[in-house]
């Protein structure tokens, strides 16, 4: 089942993403549970990822290379990461992870250079969308 949820950065601009709970079920339900949910973003190369979340959710289909767009829980950091190009691990032509996630959907709809320019710290709210 497609789940969309809204990622809403205070006064700035939304993100929209489509979780899907064939991926990683027990993943996607805790996280949904826990929405809305307030966090903080920060980046590391082309990955946005928030402090620690209430989800408390171990591996579950893991793996430390994505696509690129997906959205992914890290459960090292127990943190939400969306992937929109390479991170400072990757090699040329691939998405790599610091250690393997539940990959949980997809982001459907954002800007590229809007993500990229994103400034670290910034408040952001994740909710489904209506």
């Amino acid at each position: 089942m497609i789940h969309r949820v809204t990622l809403s950065i205070t006064k700035i601009n939304t993100v929209d993403l489509e979780l899907d709970d064939q991926l990683a079920p027990k993943t996607v339900s805790s996280f949904l549970k826990c929405l809305p949910l307030d966090v903080t973003i920060n980046s590391w190369g082309e990955e946005l990822y928030t402090n620690e979340t209430p989800v408390t959710v171990g591996v579950e289909n893991a793996k430390p290379l994505v696509d690129l767009m997906d959205v992914a829980y890290w459960p090292d950091g127990k943190a939400i990461c969306l992937f929109f190009g390479p991170t400072p691990m990757s090699k040329k032509g691939e998405v790599r992870t610091y250690s393997s996630v539940n990959v949980i959907g997809k982001i459907k709809i954002a800007d590229k250079k809007f993500l990229k320019n994103m400034p670290d710290g910034i408040v952001a709210t994740f909710s489904l969308s209506k």
